[in-house]
């Protein structure tokens, strides 16, 4: 017999096997012996009215054989003369792989950073020098954005494919089994990398390629289908099936397909700051105690409110984190945050991000489809220029900006290149810092000390999604002009995250498939 229910049990017993048995067999009025195994399947925290407590939906297994929550998938060495390429090795580029390897194709990658351990003496740079490499930064490089950039896992897109695939994959290359059962998963920015190595040693394994330093410069088509693509100005592949999976970052992607006149459309997106507090104050806010529980996570927070029709909510939320530049040009300054899997930092930062329309870069109207990402790169040379030009990042404090006030002092922070007192007025839009202050007004209502001197916002949160789509038929999933041509992930406007994104580059390897069978 398989019985599943559901239990609550205090962080204290999180970690007891005996008494989680103990009270299932209490709870089912069974006797213990009768218990095979006690799997937990769901693991989340409720702390809204009460202490905190873990929820956990089990699976019960009386007097039956236990059944492993992880499935590995078989991956076997391709055969056979199908290939497909990809641009970029990101999760729709690294999952598209995979997934082409099971169908019997083989995927050609190239990326135009490095791998993940060369890559890291660029993320040194830019941390402690402020020099961006263009090619290989917190963007750009084996695992795209997300490698070093926390390694969230939640994702609201379950109906778009097999999320409990995804998540396999990942443990089955390293990922930690709790990832199958968390409400919130997150692998970490200490692990991830690992996980992608493993990734890239099974894709050569079985056959395919992976290609770094190799930046897509050209794209050729004949009569609506995809001809070849060139690498590094002057390498010319032929091919006739493309699945471009660069990130939102890829600017010069999407200039490369207008010139090509291959379709893009503008899309609204939504940019804003990171704010940062004491992790400990956060703690106290949610699990509603001055002292943590060990047994308990760093606590994190999500939080939306509608300020004049626009939605401000906060995004990419980093318990236990730190702020990155992550900057891909060297007359920039863009924020994000991390979390290594730990999330042991004293700081806590999220960003809390503004949606932004074609109202607010009318100002940019020349420059067509790409005037939203020209009010993007706005911003973040604005707020590269007040912060001195050397990465450091524009700060105020949370009270200090509610009241319009310069800072006269910042609290500590998890940003290395350091931060500036500048008022957000002198970076962001009077819109934009005008629906702010009412968000985080609000956001202090509904989370009590939220809004304290002891916080800190930093200018810019800019790349929270890309301000271009480029077009894709909802069937087959190739651009509708260009046969072969296959916009996959968050560079193309389709996904959001790691998950939505490797499944997205999943689809696209299915249909690769399907094109040329």
């Amino acid at each position: 017999m398989i019985k599943e229910i559901e239990l609550f049990i205090l962080p204290e017993f999180i970690e007891d096997y005996k008494y989680l048995r103990g009270l299932t067999a209490k709870k089912l009025k069974l006797n213990e012996n009768e218990i095979s195994l006690v799997r937990v399947d769901r693991r989340s925290i409720d702390a809204r009215k009460h202490k905190p407590a873990y929820r956990l939906k089990v699976t019960v297994f009386v007097n039956e054989e236990p059944k492993d929550l992880f499935q590995p998938i078989n991956l076997e060495p391709v055969s056979g003369s199908k290939t497909v390429h990809i641009i970029g090795s990101g999760p729709a580029g690294l999952f598209a792989a995979l997934k082409l390897i099971e169908q019997g194709i083989k995927p050609i990658i190239y990326e135009r950073g490095k791998d993940v351990q060369e890559r890291r003496r660029d993320l040194k740079a830019i941390q402690q020098e402020g020099i961006v490499n263009p090619d290989s930064n917190y963007c750009f490089g084996e695992g795209g954005a997300g490698t070093y950039s926390d390694g969230k896992l939640y994702t609201r897109a379950t109906k778009r494919g097999n999320v409990k695939r995804i998540l396999n994959l990942l443990v089955q290359h390293g990922a930690q089994n709790e990832i199958l059962i968390d409400a919130h998963p997150h692998i970490g920015s200490n692990v991830l990398p690992k996980v992608i190595t493993e990734i890239r040693e099974t894709i050569i394994r079985c056959g395919g390629e992976i290609n770094f330093n190799s930046k897509l410069t050209g794209i050729k088509t004949a009569d609506g289908k995809v001809e070849s693509i060139i690498v590094n100005e002057t390498d010319e592949i032929k091919t006739d099936s493309v699945i471009l999976a660069t990130g939102h970052s890829a600017r010069d992607i999407y200039y490369l397909l207008d010139k090509n006149k291959i379709s893009l459309e503008a899309k609204d997106f939504a940019m804003g700051v990171r704010i940062e507090h004491p992790q400990k104050l956060i703690d106290k806010i949610q699990y509603h105690s001055e002292v943590r529980h060990p047994n308990l996570p760093a606590s994190s927070y999500s939080l939306t409110c509608q300020i004049d029709g626009r939605g401000i909510y906060s995004f990419c939320m980093c318990p236990g984190g730190i702020i990155i530049p992550s900057a891909t040009s060297p007359d920039e300054l863009v924020l994000n945050g991390m979390s290594i899997s730990r999330r042991d930092s004293p700081f806590a930062n999220s960003g809390i991000v503004v949606t932004v329309t074609r109202d607010d870069w009318k100002h940019h109207k020349q420059h067509g489809i790409f005037a939203g990402l020209e009010f993007q790169k706005e911003i973040e040379r604005a707020a590269f220029d007040a912060g001195g030009g050397n990465q450091k990042a524009p700060a105020q404090r949370v009270t200090d900006f509610l009241k319009k006030r310069t800072s006269s002092t910042l609290p500590n922070t998890s940003y290395i290149p350091g931060v500036i007192s500048i008022g957000m007025n002198e970076v962001l839009p009077r819109k934009i810092n005008y629906r702010l202050a009412k968000a985080i007004n609000y956001f202090g209502s509904r989370m009590k000390g939220y809004v304290t001197e002891e916080a800190q916002i930093l200018a810019g949160e800019t790349r929270t999604s890309s301000p271009i789509r480029i077009l894709r038929d909802r069937e087959t999933l190739m651009h509708p002009e260009v046969n072969g041509l296959f916009p996959a992930g968050e560079g193309a406007g389709y996904a959001g995250g790691i998950i939505s994104a490797a499944i997205d580059g999943e689809r696209c390897a299915e249909a690769a498939s399907n094109y040329i069978s």
